[in-house]
């Protein structure tokens, strides 16, 4: 073995702890490389900095060392997670856990790892035999009474990451303290059990139970109660296209279109197969847009397909475009779909007579999203909840409105994550792709297309324009300049007051509690230190928020400006006033030249 001798006492005691710890030759193989080469800067990057797990799991990069995702990690983080399921409840070892994984490389041996370790401390599993989309994990918990839930999946990041989702027994993703007490769990369990290294046998188990036939069966027999015109689907002129973004939809989706009663739709070919190399496209995530869709809209074009879904690899979000009648694609950005399944599911209640009380009907929407749900849910006499962002606040919100009897009839955020009713206390991009397709034929035999129904929806409630993007930075400590600036930007602990010349009304910082709208000038919605997020309400009504994303290098904005008659302000009024503050956000609070940001790329 080569001898630690790098220099760095911390660096060499460290390569001496993963070279004991860790059985994987290949991540072996990768430490000792850099050990050789006596690459001090990247050995301490990879081994002296570990990954945190927080309300979303984990999710970083594949490859050897404590701040990647490996065989080592992986085993680390399922021996401290059993080991607080275990406290957190006895129950754990009647209920058990559900494990579920998607297509990237090593996802389906990490679930198998994961199951491995926690039959080994007495805890049933159910673990998928193979691929399936996310949001069968969170509707496993409810269908089968689990304790808790796994899923191994990085969402839409490159291939290069892979990540792990946890869920508890209400069938939503982790909130603390659950996500505070897992990463303690995991800090006192580090050393790998000499069982962990075995999963071999995990099948043979009396432990072990394979529910996949039985959660794809329930799943679409659920589905059918968001169905609600199948007879008429069937004689749509419509054609679909899709793609499953080289993820896991498929089969999925092919069933659902036939508990909705379509025809078959029209495979994008290169992208519908599992591939975990994701060979046609950089970044998997159909949220980017036309240079995500490109494949897609090939295919339909040559197919004489208006009408495109797309999953992203894990099938828990939905990007939705149309072919216009000039012969362009519109592709609908997450606030325009959120607008039109909200009026969808709320319109198909009143169009079928399915009977409901308004006053417990709910709508629910991350702060960053749209308020068009608000608006729709103010005038219909129903209620709206904004929450934090991520479907983590909107599934425990849900589920907390459910126990006092309310009906939650949808939640969205504008990162094209959509929860059509409540079978799944999470984003699901399979029933919101029936959802829509279903819309898509109803307004096409009126004679009207998505996009000029979304039209019709804004004539209604008011034109909800809104911008939202983000800009690349690699570096914590710029990114926290950024934000501290804000906070001292007219002398100490005093924040911007206008924005060109635009007045701030409210400054709402929910890194560090303040919200100037709240009589005490404390935040209603939860704070969260480690995360930065600033809201800033003007006088003209836009509301602007920057935060940071919790998965990937990026500092984001969501920008929103309701057309207000009473100013006399039409919708080109409102688009031409957002654009002018959209340019002075960028240039005066992100200042891009000075701190080195770079713009998402079009």
């Amino acid at each position: 073995m080569t001898a630690m001798n790098t220099g760095d006492r911390e660096v060499d005691a460290k390569v001496a702890e993963w070279l004991e710890w860790d059985q994987n030759e290949n991540t072996r193989r990768e430490i000792e490389s850099l050990l050789a080469k006596k690459d001090v800067a990247e050995l301490r990057k990879r081994l002296c900095v570990r990954m945190a797990f927080g309300t979303a799991g984990l999710r970083a990069r594949m490859g050897a060392g404590n701040s990647e995702m490996n065989d080592l990690t992986i085993i680390q983080t399922a021996q401290g997670f059993v080991k607080y399921m275990l406290a957190e409840s006895a129950d754990v070892v009647k209920e058990g856990v559900i494990i579920g994984f998607d297509a990237r490389h090593n996802s389906q041996r990490w679930a198998e790892i994961s199951a491995s370790i926690f039959i080994s401390q007495g805890i049933p599993v159910y673990l998928f035999r193979s691929i399936t989309p996310t949001p069968f994990v969170p509707y496993g918990i409810l269908k089968l009474g689990c304790r808790w839930g796994v899923m191994v999946t990085a969402s839409h990041n490159p291939k290069w990451d892979n990540g792990y989702k946890v869920y508890y027994r209400n069938g939503a993703q982790i909130i603390s303290p659950h996500d505070k007490e897992i990463s303690k769990h995991i800090t006192q369990n580090l050393k790998p059990w000499p069982e962990s290294w075995n999963h071999s046998g995990i099948r043979s188990s009396k432990l072990f139970t394979e529910p996949y036939d039985k959660i794809y069966t329930s799943y679409f027999e659920d589905l059918k109660s968001l169905c609600y015109m199948r007879s008429q689907n069937s004689n749509t002129p419509l054609k679909f296209t899709y793609t499953a973004m080289h993820g896991v939809g498929l089969k999925f989706l092919e069933e659902t279109f036939k508990v909705f009663g379509f025809e078959p739709f029209i495979p994008v070919t290169q992208q519908v197969e599992p591939d975990p190399e994701f060979s046609t496209v950089e970044f998997p995530n159909p949220e980017e847009g036309k240079s995500a869709l490109h494949l897609a809209i090939e295919t339909a074009n040559a197919n004489g397909s208006t009408v495109i879904l797309a999953n992203d690899p894990e099938a828990d979000t939905l990007a939705v475009a149309e072919k216009l009648p000039d012969g362009l694609w519109h592709v609908f950005n997450g606030n325009e779909v959120g607008a039109l399944i909200g009026w969808w599911l709320f319109h198909v209640c009143k169009l079928t007579n399915k009977p409901f009380n308004a006053s417990d009907c709910y709508f629910l929407a991350s702060t960053v999203s749209s308020k068009i749900l608000k608006t729709i849910a103010t005038k219909e006499g129903f209620n709206f909840v904004e929450t934090l962002t991520g479907f983590k606040w909107m599934g425990n919100m849900t589920s907390d409105l459910m126990k006092q009897g309310k009906t939650v009839l949808f939640a969205f955020e504008e990162a094209i994550g959509f929860m059509c009713g409540t079978n799944v206390l999470d984003k699901d991009g399979v029933s919101a792709a029936g959802v829509v397709a279903e819309m898509a034929a109803y307004v096409s035999s009126q004679g009207i297309t998505l996009k000029q129904q979304l039209e019709n929806i804004y004539i209604k409630y008011g034109f909800h324009v809104s911008s939202n993007s983000y800009f690349l930075c690699y570096d914590p400590v710029v990114i926290k300049q950024v934000f501290e600036r804000l906070r001292n930007y007219d002398g100490p602990g005093k924040y911007p007051q206008k924005l060109g010349r635009f007045e701030i009304k409210y400054v709402r910082d929910l890194t560090t509690g303040y919200d100037n709208n709240q009589p005490d000038e404390k935040a209603i919605l939860p704070v969260s230190k480690s995360s930065q997020m600033i809201t800033f309400t003007f006088t003209n009504g836009c509301v602007i928020t920057m935060r940071t994303s919790g998965t990937e290098p990026k500092i984001k904005y969501y920008s929103e400006l309701c057309a207000d008659p009473a100013r006399g302000m039409s919708r080109e009024d409102a688009e031409s006033e957002l654009q002018e503050m959209v340019v002075l956000l960028r240039q005066d609070f992100f200042e891009p030249e000075k701190n080195n940001l770079r713009a998402k790329s079009d």
